[in-house]
């Protein structure tokens, strides 16, 4: 586990970092994933203000500068992704990685939707890699990726309603105790652990393959920090690699 900050993250928010799993099938599916988690705590939440969207909006212009008029598609990043998918049985021109959806959106500019998830989204165009942001208080256990049974709990919002849906068996997803927190990899976010403007403490789930070089994947979590830092100056933040290749560690550095 890696310290980003000064301040010490709780010990609950270590042991939720600890715990933190990827199951054995999913690697056999892409032996090069690895993933960096990131616990915060002590955020600064609430709407869009000058400095979300000054982060939103310089990380809008590296990613115009890094595409150089490309289709997010014929990009490596994403290119590795949507193979991805497809090896579980996803149609990523149906379902798309969540970096292409919004790199997708780049012409006409991103959405702004509160502080925080305006941060993590800066991060993932800015780095072209997926990035996920849930209210770390509303998990029902560790987070672990895994492929699917087919038979659980994915809670989310239908023609304007909630409604439980349930991944497809072999569907690559991140669940909790209580169910699906996130299908399809990072395509769809489950709305029980959604951020909100009322989140304080967060983990971030920031995805790398083999087409994002290994400091990439580091600088996508330095960014992410930074911003954090920047909105919530008495945050504290945590992360942790998991690859194949990388055992746990409680040093304060490491290296991919």
């Amino acid at each position: 586990m890696t310290l980003l900050t000064a301040a010490e993250v709780s010990e609950s928010a270590r042991a939720f970092l600890t715990a933190v799993s990827v199951a054995p099938d999913v690697l056999q599916l892409r032996p090069d994933y690895r993933v960096l988690v990131m616990v915060a705590e002590g955020l600064e939440p609430g709407l869009p203000d000058e400095i979300s969207d000054e982060l939103l909006a310089r990380a809008e212009i590296r990613a115009r500068i890094t595409l150089d008029g490309r289709a997010p598609e014929d990009v490596p990043q994403v290119a590795d992704w949507r193979a991805a998918y497809r090896a579980f049985g996803a149609k990523p021109q149906r379902t798309r990685p969540s970096v292409e959806a919004l790199l997708r959106r780049l012409d006409a500019g991103l959405p702004r939707i509160d502080r925080l998830t305006d941060a993590y989204n800066a991060a993932s165009i800015a780095n072209l890699v997926p990035v996920g942001g849930e209210d770390l208080d509303q998990y029902k256990g560790p987070a672990r990726l895994v492929r699917a049974a087919g038979d659980e709990d994915f809670d989310t919002v239908a023609h304007g309603e909630p409604a439980v849906e349930h991944p497809k068996p072999g569907e690559v997803i991140w669940r909790d105790d209580a169910g699906v927190t996130s299908r399809q990899w990072n395509w769809r976010q489950c709305t029980r652990t959604r951020m909100t403007p009322a989140t304080t403490n967060a983990v971030f789930i920031i995805d790398g393959l083999a087409a994002l070089e290994c400091n990439r994947l580091t600088s996508a979590g330095n960014d992410l920090a930074s911003s954090l830092m920047r909105l919530s100056p008495q945050a504290a933040i945590a992360s942790r690699l998991i690859a194949a290749d990388q055992p746990r560690t409680n040093r304060r550095t490491q290296t991919c």
